[in-house]
């Protein structure tokens, strides 16, 4: 019985954190550049660099979290293919490419913003997509 608690707080743990990482990067990509386009060229820098410096712990908490509660999905999952080992690769290699934009962007007055983002929100949904997949193959 607790076995199976602490199997679906570690799943929780880990969806929950991958909505407010991805999440993150959709919002600022779909919302926050938009906004930044309806004001003045500092203005709307300003807005950006304190939006990505109040997403940074946010960030950094569900990265720590999504490599916690990843480790114990893995481990507590055993018996996977060739196939699905092939697929976590790829996914393990755009998470990596999440978490450095991640870091990056936070870092104000940052040129291509904008772009790493858009880059970071694509990846994350191809994230979500394969995720989606290993869910369903062993």
């Amino acid at each position: 019985m607790a076995s199976d608690v602490l199997n679906v707080l570690m799943r929780w743990l880990h969806i929950s954190s991958v909505a407010v990482l991805i999440g993150g990067f959709v919002f600022a990509r779909l919302m926050l550049t938009a906004s930044e386009k309806t004001l003045a060229a500092d203005a709307g820098q300003a807005l950006a660099d304190r939006a990505s410096t109040r997403f940074r712990p946010f960030a950094l908490g569900a990265m720590t979290a999504l490599v916690l509660s990843g480790i114990y999905n893995l481990l507590y999952s055993p018996g996977h293919t060739v196939r699905y080992q092939a697929m976590l690769a790829v996914k393990l290699l755009l998470v990596a490419h999440l978490f450095s934009v991640a870091v990056i962007v936070a870092k104000p007055g940052h040129p291509r913003r904008k772009r790493l983002i858009t880059g970071a929100a694509i990846s994350g949904l191809i994230v979500i997509a394969i995720s989606a997949y290993l869910r369903r193959s062993y």
